[in-house]
Protein backbone atom coordinates (compact mmCIF):
# COMPACT_ATOMS: atom_id res chain seq x y z
CA UNK A 1 0.00 0.00 0.00
CA UNK A 2 1.56 3.35 -0.93
CA UNK A 3 1.93 6.02 2.09
CA UNK A 4 -0.56 8.51 0.59
CA UNK A 5 -3.32 6.18 0.60
CA UNK A 6 -2.45 4.99 3.69
CA UNK A 7 -2.51 8.23 5.75
CA UNK A 8 -6.20 8.94 5.10
CA UNK A 9 -7.01 5.26 6.58
CA UNK A 10 -5.51 6.25 9.85
CA UNK A 11 -7.44 9.63 9.63
CA UNK A 12 -10.35 7.77 9.35
CA UNK A 13 -9.61 5.04 12.09
CA UNK A 14 -8.90 8.05 14.23
CA UNK A 15 -11.90 10.25 14.15
CA UNK A 16 -14.05 7.24 15.17
CA UNK A 17 -13.13 7.52 18.59
CA UNK A 18 -13.59 11.30 18.21
CA UNK A 19 -16.92 11.44 16.49
CA UNK A 20 -17.80 8.99 19.28
CA UNK A 21 -17.32 11.37 21.93
CA UNK A 22 -18.59 13.99 20.28
CA UNK A 23 -21.79 12.36 19.96
CA UNK A 24 -21.86 11.32 22.83
CA UNK A 25 -21.36 15.19 24.40
CA UNK A 26 -24.67 16.04 22.35
CA UNK A 27 -26.48 12.97 23.69
CA UNK A 28 -29.85 14.67 25.20
CA UNK A 29 -30.02 14.28 29.04
CA UNK A 30 -33.27 14.02 31.52
CA UNK A 31 -33.78 14.61 34.50
CA UNK A 32 -35.38 12.76 36.66
CA UNK A 33 -36.46 14.63 40.19
CA UNK A 34 -38.80 12.57 43.05
CA UNK A 35 -39.11 12.30 46.71
CA UNK A 36 -39.20 8.66 47.19
CA UNK A 37 -35.73 6.46 46.78
CA UNK A 38 -35.08 4.70 43.37
CA UNK A 39 -35.44 1.09 45.51
CA UNK A 40 -38.77 2.49 46.65
CA UNK A 41 -39.95 3.65 43.00
CA UNK A 42 -38.29 0.56 41.48
CA UNK A 43 -41.05 -1.06 39.60
CA UNK A 44 -42.48 2.35 38.18
CA UNK A 45 -39.35 3.33 36.56
CA UNK A 46 -39.30 -0.01 34.63
CA UNK A 47 -42.30 1.58 33.31
CA UNK A 48 -40.96 4.41 32.38
CA UNK A 49 -37.34 3.27 30.50
CA UNK A 50 -40.31 0.79 28.57
CA UNK A 51 -42.09 4.27 27.55
CA UNK A 52 -38.91 5.52 26.12
CA UNK A 53 -37.50 2.10 24.84
CA UNK A 54 -40.58 2.05 22.94
CA UNK A 55 -40.06 5.19 20.85
CA UNK A 56 -36.28 4.30 20.68
CA UNK A 57 -34.61 5.79 23.25
CA UNK A 58 -31.97 3.78 25.79
CA UNK A 59 -30.25 5.17 28.73
CA UNK A 60 -26.44 5.20 27.93
CA UNK A 61 -26.71 4.93 24.29
CA UNK A 62 -29.10 7.73 22.90
CA UNK A 63 -29.97 9.67 26.20
CA UNK A 64 -28.45 10.07 29.20
CA UNK A 65 -30.43 10.44 32.56
CA UNK A 66 -29.37 12.56 35.94
CA UNK A 67 -31.17 11.43 39.29
CA UNK A 68 -32.47 13.00 41.67
CA UNK A 69 -33.67 11.39 44.89
CA UNK A 70 -35.01 12.73 47.62
CA UNK A 71 -35.71 9.81 49.77
CA UNK A 72 -38.65 11.84 51.82
CA UNK A 73 -37.02 14.58 52.81
CA UNK A 74 -39.08 16.86 50.68
CA UNK A 75 -37.14 20.11 51.45
CA UNK A 76 -33.84 18.81 49.55
CA UNK A 77 -36.76 19.05 46.23
CA UNK A 78 -36.44 22.66 45.09
CA UNK A 79 -32.64 22.43 45.26
CA UNK A 80 -32.48 19.38 43.65
CA UNK A 81 -35.57 21.07 40.86
CA UNK A 82 -32.24 24.18 40.45
CA UNK A 83 -29.71 22.00 40.18
CA UNK A 84 -31.54 19.79 37.21
CA UNK A 85 -32.15 23.18 35.68
CA UNK A 86 -28.82 24.41 36.19
CA UNK A 87 -27.00 21.35 33.91
CA UNK A 88 -29.81 22.50 31.15
CA UNK A 89 -31.55 19.36 31.06
CA UNK A 90 -33.38 18.89 28.14
CA UNK A 91 -36.64 17.31 29.78
CA UNK A 92 -37.52 17.26 33.28
CA UNK A 93 -40.02 13.96 34.82
CA UNK A 94 -41.12 14.75 38.21
CA UNK A 95 -43.41 13.04 40.76
CA UNK A 96 -43.57 10.94 43.30
CA UNK A 97 -45.18 13.75 45.60
CA UNK A 98 -46.88 17.19 44.16
CA UNK A 99 -44.00 19.01 46.19
CA UNK A 100 -41.54 17.27 43.55
CA UNK A 101 -43.74 18.87 40.30
CA UNK A 102 -43.82 21.73 41.81
CA UNK A 103 -40.60 22.81 42.37
CA UNK A 104 -39.64 22.06 39.08
CA UNK A 105 -42.51 24.26 37.81
CA UNK A 106 -41.19 27.25 39.84
CA UNK A 107 -37.55 25.84 38.87
CA UNK A 108 -38.07 26.59 35.07
CA UNK A 109 -40.95 28.06 33.20
CA UNK A 110 -38.94 27.07 29.75
CA UNK A 111 -37.53 23.12 30.52
CA UNK A 112 -40.24 21.12 29.47
CA UNK A 113 -41.95 19.03 32.23
CA UNK A 114 -43.74 15.56 32.50
CA UNK A 115 -45.24 14.52 35.58
CA UNK A 116 -46.94 12.17 37.38
CA UNK A 117 -49.59 12.58 39.88
CA UNK A 118 -52.49 11.17 41.68
CA UNK A 119 -53.90 14.76 41.99
CA UNK A 120 -56.51 16.47 39.92
CA UNK A 121 -54.13 18.20 37.81
CA UNK A 122 -56.21 21.08 37.18
CA UNK A 123 -57.04 21.74 40.59
CA UNK A 124 -53.46 21.39 41.32
CA UNK A 125 -52.64 23.99 39.02
CA UNK A 126 -50.52 22.15 37.10
CA UNK A 127 -52.32 22.49 34.31
CA UNK A 128 -54.84 24.63 32.36
CA UNK A 129 -57.37 21.94 31.15
CA UNK A 130 -56.50 18.12 30.71
CA UNK A 131 -56.76 18.17 27.11
CA UNK A 132 -55.09 21.73 26.22
CA UNK A 133 -52.19 21.59 28.99
CA UNK A 134 -50.50 25.16 28.25
CA UNK A 135 -46.85 26.35 29.45
CA UNK A 136 -44.17 23.97 29.40
CA UNK A 137 -45.89 21.10 31.64
CA UNK A 138 -47.99 17.95 30.64
CA UNK A 139 -48.05 14.34 31.66
CA UNK A 140 -50.02 11.40 33.32
CA UNK A 141 -52.72 10.83 36.19
CA UNK A 142 -53.49 8.02 38.33
CA UNK A 143 -56.63 10.41 39.19
CA UNK A 144 -56.09 8.47 42.36
CA UNK A 145 -58.08 10.74 44.42
CA UNK A 146 -61.00 10.08 42.34
CA UNK A 147 -60.91 6.52 43.53
CA UNK A 148 -60.98 7.44 47.12
CA UNK A 149 -65.09 6.66 46.81
CA UNK A 150 -64.49 3.43 45.01
CA UNK A 151 -62.24 2.04 48.11
CA UNK A 152 -64.33 3.17 50.52
CA UNK A 153 -67.15 1.24 48.99
CA UNK A 154 -65.11 -2.01 48.31
CA UNK A 155 -64.31 -1.61 52.28
CA UNK A 156 -67.96 -1.49 52.69
CA UNK A 157 -68.85 -4.06 51.19
CA UNK A 158 -66.05 -6.61 52.80
CA UNK A 159 -66.89 -5.24 56.41
CA UNK A 160 -70.88 -4.18 56.26
CA UNK A 161 -70.76 -3.83 60.07
CA UNK A 162 -67.95 -1.01 59.66
CA UNK A 163 -69.55 2.29 61.22
CA UNK A 164 -65.83 4.27 61.41
CA UNK A 165 -63.10 3.98 59.20
CA UNK A 166 -59.47 6.15 59.42
CA UNK A 167 -58.17 8.11 56.90
CA UNK A 168 -54.01 8.36 56.81
CA UNK A 169 -52.75 11.33 55.02
CA UNK A 170 -49.65 12.57 54.76
CA UNK A 171 -49.69 16.75 56.19
CA UNK A 172 -46.22 17.92 54.46
CA UNK A 173 -48.43 17.01 50.82
CA UNK A 174 -50.85 19.30 51.36
CA UNK A 175 -52.72 19.90 48.21
CA UNK A 176 -53.20 16.10 47.50
CA UNK A 177 -54.32 15.62 51.64
CA UNK A 178 -56.94 18.19 51.04
CA UNK A 179 -58.10 16.15 47.59
CA UNK A 180 -58.04 12.89 49.71
CA UNK A 181 -59.93 14.08 52.69
CA UNK A 182 -62.86 16.42 50.35
CA UNK A 183 -63.72 13.17 48.65
CA UNK A 184 -63.35 11.07 51.32
CA UNK A 185 -65.98 12.79 53.41
CA UNK A 186 -68.29 12.94 50.34
CA UNK A 187 -68.05 9.26 49.93
CA UNK A 188 -68.77 8.51 54.13
CA UNK A 189 -72.10 10.75 53.89
CA UNK A 190 -73.29 8.43 51.23
CA UNK A 191 -72.38 5.19 52.78
CA UNK A 192 -73.43 6.64 56.23
CA UNK A 193 -70.03 5.88 57.47
CA UNK A 194 -67.84 7.99 60.36
CA UNK A 195 -64.56 8.98 59.09
CA UNK A 196 -62.01 9.45 61.01
CA UNK A 197 -58.52 11.52 60.19
CA UNK A 198 -55.08 10.08 60.88
CA UNK A 199 -51.79 12.20 59.72
CA UNK A 200 -47.90 10.84 58.68
CA UNK A 201 -45.27 12.38 57.30
CA UNK A 202 -42.88 10.93 58.75
CA UNK A 203 -41.35 7.50 59.52
CA UNK A 204 -41.69 7.59 63.34
CA UNK A 205 -45.57 8.95 62.87
CA UNK A 206 -46.80 6.03 61.20
CA UNK A 207 -47.08 3.64 64.36
CA UNK A 208 -48.79 7.06 66.21
CA UNK A 209 -51.26 7.34 63.38
CA UNK A 210 -52.04 3.58 63.48
CA UNK A 211 -52.31 3.79 67.17
CA UNK A 212 -54.75 6.99 66.80
CA UNK A 213 -57.00 5.18 64.40
CA UNK A 214 -57.37 1.88 66.83
CA UNK A 215 -57.56 4.20 69.92
CA UNK A 216 -60.58 5.89 67.87
CA UNK A 217 -62.64 2.73 67.25
CA UNK A 218 -62.05 2.56 63.68
CA UNK A 219 -62.71 -0.71 61.61
CA UNK A 220 -60.75 0.33 58.94
CA UNK A 221 -57.48 1.95 57.64
CA UNK A 222 -57.55 3.65 54.09
CA UNK A 223 -54.08 5.24 53.11
CA UNK A 224 -54.51 7.94 51.17
CA UNK A 225 -52.95 8.59 47.65
CA UNK A 226 -49.36 10.36 48.65
CA UNK A 227 -46.04 9.02 47.28
CA UNK A 228 -44.56 8.99 50.73
CA UNK A 229 -47.29 6.65 52.28
CA UNK A 230 -47.54 4.31 49.24
CA UNK A 231 -43.55 4.07 49.95
CA UNK A 232 -43.84 3.30 53.53
CA UNK A 233 -46.59 0.22 52.63
CA UNK A 234 -44.66 -1.90 54.50
CA UNK A 235 -44.20 -0.40 57.54
CA UNK A 236 -47.97 0.51 57.64
CA UNK A 237 -49.04 -3.37 56.99
CA UNK A 238 -46.79 -4.30 59.74
CA UNK A 239 -48.09 -1.99 62.35
CA UNK A 240 -52.04 -2.24 61.22
CA UNK A 241 -51.45 -6.30 61.08
CA UNK A 242 -51.08 -6.01 64.59
CA UNK A 243 -54.25 -4.29 65.47
CA UNK A 244 -55.67 -6.09 63.36
CA UNK A 245 -56.94 -3.36 61.43
CA UNK A 246 -57.50 -3.97 57.07
CA UNK A 247 -55.98 -1.66 55.02
CA UNK A 248 -56.61 -1.04 51.25
CA UNK A 249 -54.03 1.46 49.43
CA UNK A 250 -53.64 2.48 46.03
CA UNK A 251 -51.48 0.01 44.12
CA UNK A 252 -50.37 -3.81 43.88
CA UNK A 253 -46.94 -3.00 45.42
CA UNK A 254 -48.86 -2.04 48.82
CA UNK A 255 -50.76 -4.92 49.04
CA UNK A 256 -47.22 -7.22 48.12
CA UNK A 257 -46.15 -4.98 50.97
CA UNK A 258 -48.50 -6.41 53.68
CA UNK A 259 -51.61 -4.28 53.02
CA UNK A 260 -54.96 -5.97 53.04
CA UNK A 261 -56.34 -5.02 49.71
CA UNK A 262 -55.37 -2.82 46.70
CA UNK A 263 -57.74 -0.71 44.00
CA UNK A 264 -56.43 1.89 41.36
CA UNK A 265 -54.54 1.95 37.66
CA UNK A 266 -51.65 -0.37 37.03
CA UNK A 267 -48.98 2.86 38.12
CA UNK A 268 -46.21 1.33 35.74
CA UNK A 269 -47.90 1.85 32.94
CA UNK A 270 -49.12 5.23 33.72
CA UNK A 271 -45.13 5.69 34.10
CA UNK A 272 -44.74 4.02 30.62
CA UNK A 273 -47.02 6.85 29.77
CA UNK A 274 -44.64 9.37 31.08
CA UNK A 275 -41.84 7.76 29.15
CA UNK A 276 -43.52 8.04 25.86
CA UNK A 277 -44.17 12.07 26.89
CA UNK A 278 -40.38 12.41 27.61
CA UNK A 279 -39.65 10.95 24.54
CA UNK A 280 -41.79 12.98 21.45
CA UNK A 281 -40.94 16.06 24.09
CA UNK A 282 -37.15 14.91 22.79
CA UNK A 283 -38.37 14.48 19.06
CA UNK A 284 -39.85 17.80 19.00
CA UNK A 285 -43.65 17.83 20.22
CA UNK A 286 -44.21 20.79 22.49
CA UNK A 287 -45.89 19.97 26.42
CA UNK A 288 -48.66 22.10 25.68
CA UNK A 289 -50.21 20.54 22.68
CA UNK A 290 -50.20 16.97 24.45
CA UNK A 291 -53.04 16.57 26.68
CA UNK A 292 -52.82 14.87 30.12
CA UNK A 293 -53.31 11.02 30.03
CA UNK A 294 -55.49 9.38 32.26
CA UNK A 295 -55.89 5.82 33.34
CA UNK A 296 -58.85 3.78 31.53
CA UNK A 297 -58.30 0.68 33.58
CA UNK A 298 -58.18 -0.22 37.19
CA UNK A 299 -56.76 -3.46 39.26
CA UNK A 300 -58.45 -5.09 42.34
CA UNK A 301 -55.65 -6.80 44.58
CA UNK A 302 -55.86 -8.63 47.49
CA UNK A 303 -53.51 -10.31 50.10
CA UNK A 304 -54.72 -13.82 50.96
CA UNK A 305 -52.06 -14.35 53.74
CA UNK A 306 -53.12 -10.85 55.45
CA UNK A 307 -57.17 -11.86 54.98
CA UNK A 308 -55.99 -15.10 57.15
CA UNK A 309 -54.05 -13.34 59.76
CA UNK A 310 -56.82 -10.46 60.15
CA UNK A 311 -59.78 -13.34 60.34
CA UNK A 312 -61.72 -11.98 57.04
CA UNK A 313 -63.17 -13.99 54.82
CA UNK A 314 -63.32 -12.64 50.95
CA UNK A 315 -66.85 -12.70 48.95
CA UNK A 316 -66.45 -14.82 46.31
CA UNK A 317 -67.98 -12.20 43.84
CA UNK A 318 -64.97 -9.96 45.07
CA UNK A 319 -62.39 -12.53 44.47
CA UNK A 320 -63.64 -13.42 41.09
CA UNK A 321 -63.55 -9.62 40.09
CA UNK A 322 -59.54 -10.04 41.98
CA UNK A 323 -57.13 -9.27 39.15
CA UNK A 324 -54.74 -11.25 41.22
CA UNK A 325 -54.88 -12.78 44.74
CA UNK A 326 -51.20 -12.29 46.08
CA UNK A 327 -50.62 -15.29 48.76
Amino acid sequence: MRRRDFLPLIGGAAALPLAGRAQQRAMAVIGVLHGVSAAQWKDRMVGFHRGLGEAGFAEGQTISIEYRWAEGQFERLPTMAADLVGRNVAVICAGASDIAIRAAIEATSTIPIVFTTASDPVRAGFVHTLHRPGRNVTGATFMGVELVAKRLELLNELLPSATRIALLVNPNNPGLMQDNIRLSKDAVRQLGIEMVLVEAGSENAIERAVRAAVEQHANALIIGNDAYLSSRSEQVALFALHHSLPTISESREGVAAGLFMSYGPNQAETFRHAGIYVARILKGEKPADLPVIQPTTYELFFNLKTAKALGLTIPPTLLARADEVIE
